[in-house]
């Protein structure tokens, strides 16, 4: 009897932990995550014998750093998102000090410093997930009043220039860029009013273009891109290559571990050009099957935001889906040309902790959001104010298209 008391009550406590889980969602991951340490095998071990000489060392480490995001993971799907709130103030200072405490270490490596010790420990990875805690918190509380500029733009525009400003001095451009992106998304999705949205974007337009004039990086990115997009032939070293390897693959792929570029000056293979490896090796077939999955994590996460039970679990839901989307459209259109060159790892795929761990911690924040998703909440009136016209929540005043009495009906249900 001992021993099947305990057996139920094992298994209870597992039937409680895994209640409301997105399933979909986390077997997305999981592929996700053992299709990049394939991959990243196949791509880093001559990279890894040749600095480190162990074939195995990049592979070996970036195991480490998954079991790290997967606990962390784990303990962020138990943590209450609304809990937030609290910590979130405490969690931007941090963030704020480690971007600070990277300038005044300036440890210099390709010739960027973003790292906090030996080329690892990139605050910049970190900070686009608290920005999106703290901005979707923010709109949260500020949801009444974002119509006011006083209330609404300025306020935005000063954290996304902080955060943003601090990763540019790196130089990081492609992280910077992505915090921007993430800030404007957010505040079109929290019901931003339409001439705010479409000064921000006119604003964002002109700073971008002063930076790619000021800046000697992001004027040779772009020059070259151009270059290169008008003739190929004329594209970066970088791109040519990675051109090379998408050619060789084909439809099928030369075979898993067979690709050659890697191993005849790809730059960066098992980081930035992950992509242009699993083209070479997986062909168009390996390539598509990859954009699929980012295809159904970003359908989970928008159904994740869909049903959450309030206006700050679909902010920051919506906002960590869009991140992880952007990072990977980022980092593939640029492979293949569609983009100026960014520094913009490949969710779940390319080597790096900071990024796994970071992309692995918002999957637990979302995970958290679906299990309350089934709860039941009984909403404010304006507590759902808009989400966007990308999954059709965003119709004329602003409001819900869906009826307040269906909805009060299932929360009282």
């Amino acid at each position: 009897m001992g021993s099947r008391a305990f057996v139920n009550e094992r298994f209870s406590l597992t039937k409680n932990l895994g209640r409301g889980l997105d399933m979909p969602l986390l077997l997305t991951v999981i592929a996700l995550a053992v299709f990049g340490l394939i991959m990243l095998y196949s791509a880093s071990f001559d990279f890894s014998f040749n600095e480190y000489k162990s074939s195995t060392y990049m592979f070996m480490r970036q195991l480490r750093w998954l079991g790290i995001g997967v606990v962390a993971a784990f303990v962020l799907s138990l943590f209450d998102y609304h809990l937030w709130r609290k910590v979130v103030v405490l969690a931007m200072l941090g963030t704020i000090g480690l971007l600070v405490t990277v300038l005044f270490i300036n440890e210099i490596r390709l010739g960027a410093s973003r790292t906090l010790f030996e080329g690892s420990y990139q605050p910049s990875e970190l900070a686009k997930l608290v920005t999106v805690i703290y901005l979707a918190v923010w709109l949260y509380a500020k949801r009444q009043n974002l119509h006011y500029v006083s209330f609404g733009l300025i306020p935005l525009g000063v954290i996304l220039g902080i955060i943003g400003g601090l990763i540019y001095l790196q130089p990081d451009l492609s992280a910077a860029g992505t915090v921007l992106i993430l800030g404007g998304a957010l505040f079109f999705l929290a019901g931003a009013d339409l001439k705010q949205i479409v000064f921000l974007l006119a604003l964002a337009l002109v700073i971008g273009w002063v930076i790619v004039q000021f800046s000697v990086t992001g004027r040779d990115r772009v020059d070259t891109f151009i270059a290169g997009f008008q003739d190929p032939t004329h594209a970066s070293y970088h791109v040519q290559r990675s051109f090379e390897a998408i050619i060789k693959g084909g439809i099928f792929g030369v075979g898993l571990g067979q690709a050659d570029t890697k191993l005849t000056g790809l730059p960066f293979a098992p980081t930035d050009s992950i992509f242009a490896v699993i083209a070479e090796e997986l062909g168009l077939f390996g390539s598509t099957l990859l954009m699929a999955l980012y295809g159904a994590l970003i359908w989970r996460g928008l159904v994740v935001a869909r049903r959450a039970p309030d206006m700050l679990g679909t902010l920051l839901a919506a906002g960590v889906t869009f991140w992880i989307g952007v990072e990977a459209a980022i980092n593939m259109a640029v492979m293949v040309g569609l983009m100026p060159f960014a520094g913009n790892a490949l969710p779940f795929i390319s080597a790096g902790g900071s990024n796994l761990v970071s992309t692995l911690c918002a999957i637990g924040i979302m995970l958290n959001i679906s299990r309350q998703s089934g709860e039941s909440v009984r909403l404010d009136e304006n507590e759902w104010r808009s989400f966007g016209a990308v999954i059709d929540l965003r119709r004329g005043n602003g409001r819900r298209s869906v009826s307040r009495a269906r909805r009060s009906q299932r929360a009282d249900g």
